[in-house]
């Protein structure tokens, strides 16, 4: 996989899709015009890591897509735990430490038929960088948990080894901590609350909502915890 490295850049998500039809891994010093998920900005000052992995597939059939996210989530809690921090996935993307978002993972994939042909994956990971006042009761970074700052360098270099493994939906699970907890899940129809039970194969929340199992899809809500 070759590795580009920039300096500025307006998305390393859209750079790969504008790069050619290889797979590569881009990281960026900073974004201009950074993406996050449901077409959200994302703030992408200096002193952050922003990262994008371009993959071609022959044969990835849709119904093992959330393997990529997995895959994605836990290399960066696999990170995170390397430099003495402890990581939280919040569902379905989201990496949280001390209960504040570190990390957000935005995967862009492309179909042919029933299968995935090409996948981008693009993660945002605070690091040093200085988060605007109204970010500072919901996110945080990883220089602000531990008291001193660190070398992105290193961040990258550990996030990279990390990406280049596999992982399964029980790793994934592992980092999350509150399954059996009420949570509050926002959907187009409103907030209701429910007790957060598993994560499926495919995604999917599964959760009891008024004593029924529902199974919740990550195109459909949002959870805060």
């Amino acid at each position: 996989m070759k590795i580009i490295e920039l300096d500025e850049v307006d998305s390393t998500n859209e750079f790969c899709k504008r790069a050619g039809n290889f797979d590569m891994l881009v990281t960026a010093v900073r974004q201009t015009a950074g993406k996050g998920t449901k077409g959200r900005s994302f703030v992408s000052d200096e002193g952050g890591l922003y990262v994008s992995i371009m993959r071609r597939f022959e044969k990835f059939n849709t119904a093992e897509a959330f393997t990529i996210m997995v895959n994605a989530c836990v290399a960066v809690c696999k990170t995170m735990e390397h430099f003495g921090l402890r990581p939280v996935i919040r569902w379905a993307n989201d990496v949280l430490v001390g209960g504040k978002k570190i990390c957000g993972t935005l995967i862009e994939n492309s179909f042919s038929g029933s299968n995935i042909s090409r996948s981008i994956i693009g993660m945002g990971i605070n690091i040093n960088n200085v988060l605007p006042a109204e970010l500072s009761k919901i996110a945080t970074t990883m220089s602000a948990e531990l008291g001193k700052p660190l070398s992105v360098k290193e961040v990258r270099a550990e996030l990279i080894k990390n990406l280049r493994k596999e992982y399964n939906i029980q790793e994934y699970k592992n980092y999350i901590d509150w399954f059996g907890r009420e949570i509050t899940l926002k959907t187009s129809d409103g907030e209701f609350t429910a007790i957060a039970a598993d994560v499926d194969l495919d995604g999917g929340l599964l959760c009891v909502v008024a004593g029924t199992v529902k199974k919740i899809s990550a195109a459909e809500v949002s959870l805060r915890l």
